[in-house]
């Protein structure tokens, strides 16, 4: 019995630790985004984009702020079999809008424009929605395959 504890609470300081973790992660990217943004404003002549000052948002919102959250009210979410893929894929999503959104600022500070740029907003919703989507279905069917074995 007392390892089957010990396994608990170890597992508790897993999904504790997964979690911090990751939020910290976010929130590195998040002000390592906003300071390239003001270094790069200081070499560009004056000319700012929107893209790149707001680029900070994707990792502290989509990120961080959506992690905390999880770890907040679904911290159990992290044993569930198909967690994995989703974070994977949402990390990927969330990377590829902030890329997307440097791509674009550089292209606009340049005063130029590209026809992949609107490939990175579009490729970055659709993989963000698809792994918000797919950790939804998980959910479902971990519940009702939890309230099957419980009736």
């Amino acid at each position: 019995m007392t390892l089957y504890i010990l396994d608990i609470n170890e597992n508790k300081k897993n999904i504790k630790k997964h979690f911090i973790k990751t939020i910290s992660s976010f929130v590195v990217i998040s002000i390592f985004c906003f300071v390239l943004d003001k270094i790069y404003a200081i070499f560009g002549h004056g000319v700012k984009s929107d893209y790149m000052r707001y680029m900070f948002l994707y990792p502290i919102i989509g990120g961080a702020v959506l992690y905390m959250l999880i770890a907040l009210f679904i911290p159990k979410l992290k044993c569930i079999k198909g967690y994995r893929i989703f974070y994977n894929c949402y990390n990927s999503g969330i990377a590829i809008l902030t890329v997307g959104s440097l791509y674009i600022g550089i292209l606009e500070i340049a005063g130029t424009n590209s026809s992949f740029s609107s490939l990175f907003e579009i490729s970055g919703i659709i993989v963000v929605s698809s792994s918000l989507l797919f950790i939804v279905i998980v959910l479902i069917t971990h519940f009702a395959k939890l309230r099957q074995h419980l009736s």
